[in-house]
């Protein structure tokens, strides 16, 4: 026996498929289903902001990190060239201490450049807040507290 009316899906939603309904026509109850599933996937589309912005500023306080690590390896080496220095020196335009103290310097301020790259991106990365958002959520409730106070 074979049914002339189409087969109703048995599960899921089946008001996706309806269009909402005028709010000056609907009920109460149809009112507050549509409100409640704006407001959900208003704090869906906010999280998804949310993740989107502490990635890209993990990304940059990594950076950042990265420029501090260079920073050190550099350091490390103006200490290595320091004694390199000191052994071998440039006795022949300076004295042995006087060649290894220039090396020395200008590996140090090398260093300092790289730490204040990184200090310069950390800072622009902290705090890990997702700033843009917070502003976002807040515009909506001042709107939604608006639109209640009407």
């Amino acid at each position: 026996m074979t049914s002339a009316q189409p087969a109703r899906p048995t599960g899921g939603a089946t008001r996706a498929d309806t269009a909402p309904p005028d709010p000056a026509q609907a009920s109460t109850a149809e009112l507050i289903s549509q409100l409640t599933d704006q407001l959900s996937r208003l704090v869906r589309d906010e999280v998804r902001l949310a993740q989107a912005e502490a990635t890209q500023k993990a990304k940059r306080l990594g950076i950042g990190a990265g420029l501090f690590g260079g920073a050190g390896i550099v350091a490390l080496l103006g200490v290595g060239a320091l004694v390199t220095a000191a052994i071998l020196g440039l006795a022949n335009v300076l004295p042995g201490w006087l060649a290894a103290i220039i090396v020395a310097v200008v590996l140090f301020l090398i260093a300092g450049v790289l730490a204040l790259l990184g200090r310069k991106d950390v800072e622009q990365a902290t705090p890990p807040l997702p700033t843009e958002t917070i502003a976002s959520v807040q515009a909506d409730i001042a709107t939604v507290k608006e639109g209640i106070s009407r």
